[in-house]
């Protein structure tokens, strides 16, 4: 009976988040939001300066 009711706790807990096709932010589903943010982030990595992704720092180019 006590492994029943854990089931029956955990199959309520996986279906409370956002299905893929839910409305997010910016009229685009959960899953296309997802995938913007994944693709910027890419863009971000492959646009940063070379002394930024040795040392770690942010994207900034010094004026000396």
């Amino acid at each position: 009976m006590r492994n029943l009711f854990a089931v029956m706790i955990l199959t309520l807990l996986v279906a409370c988040g956002p299905a893929q096709n839910d409305p997010g932010p910016g009229g685009v589903t959960v899953g296309e939001a997802k995938a913007l943010d994944e693709a910027a982030e890419m863009l971000d990595e492959r646009n940063a300066p070379p002394e930024s992704v040795e040392t770690g720092q942010a994207a900034s180019v010094a004026t000396e």
